[in-house]
């Protein structure tokens, strides 16, 4: 989405500093028009980019703007049975970027192919 935020922030516990992601919508959603899009001539660019600032982020805590981004229901779980880490997930982080960063590299090349 044109305009999305990612936030970032730090969170201090028991002496450590876990770095946390909050991302926003790196998804190209159905319709999204990556080649040719007169209304927003630079989106290929601007998702580029997205990439690569998502890519750079140091990330220990794993969140987003909807709970199925980062398994919320299963960390939730996890939390609330006593895992004070349920959240600490930076695999997971680097997965879902790299899934969502080739979805889009996906769909970029289908539609150029089309063009």
């Amino acid at each position: 989405t044109k305009g999305t935020t990612t936030w970032t922030m730090e969170e201090k516990e028991n002496g450590r500093i876990l770095q946390v992601v909050i991302v926003g919508s790196p998804n190209v959603n159905p319709g999204y028009k990556l080649v040719n899009n007169k209304a927003y001539p630079q989106i290929a660019a601007d998702y580029k980019h997205e990439f690569v600032v998502l890519n750079s982020l140091p990330c220990d805590i794993f969140l987003g703007a909807h709970g199925a981004y980062f398994n919320l229901k299963d960390k939730y779980a996890r939390w609330k049975s006593g895992d004070k880490d349920a959240f600490i997930d930076p695999a997971g982080y680097k997965a879902y970027i790299a899934d969502r960063e080739n979805a889009f590299q996906t769909e970029l090349a289908r539609q150029q192919a089309a063009k």
